[in-house]
């Protein structure tokens, strides 16, 4: 008789009445915007349009209580972006979250038996 070893699996996501707020793929869009301070440049490493980046955002911002990015238009530096003290906190909190969701979902594992 073969024997199985099984793993556990979960995401979660954070949700307002209008739908999406945070998931894994827009806080890593957040901290590429706060590692390159531009859309653009954080789009182009995730792969993703500057036009789905700029969504992802302006829906965030829509769904926070304040801005979690603010952008800079034209200048000497040509513009950019970053991210708000809120932005930040948004990140902070969500990485505590995964991380007691991945040590749930490994006590799971372990429990888990046929």
């Amino acid at each position: 008789m073969a024997t199985s070893t099984y793993q556990v699996y979960g995401r979660f996501w954070i949700q307002t009445k209008q739908g999406a707020f945070l998931g894994v793929g827009r806080i890593e869009l957040l901290e590429l915007v706060q590692k390159y301070g531009s859309i653009s440049k954080a789009a182009k490493s995730m792969k993703m349009s500057y036009r789905r980046a700029w969504e992802l955002i302006d829906s965030m911002n829509q769904h926070a209580k304040k801005p979690l990015v603010v952008t800079q238009t034209g200048g000497q530096n040509g513009g950019g972006a970053s991210l708000t003290t809120t932005g930040e906190k948004a990140i902070v909190q969500f990485r505590k979250i995964e991380d007691i969701h991945k040590k749930f979902l490994q006590v799971q594992t372990k429990k888990f038996k046929l």
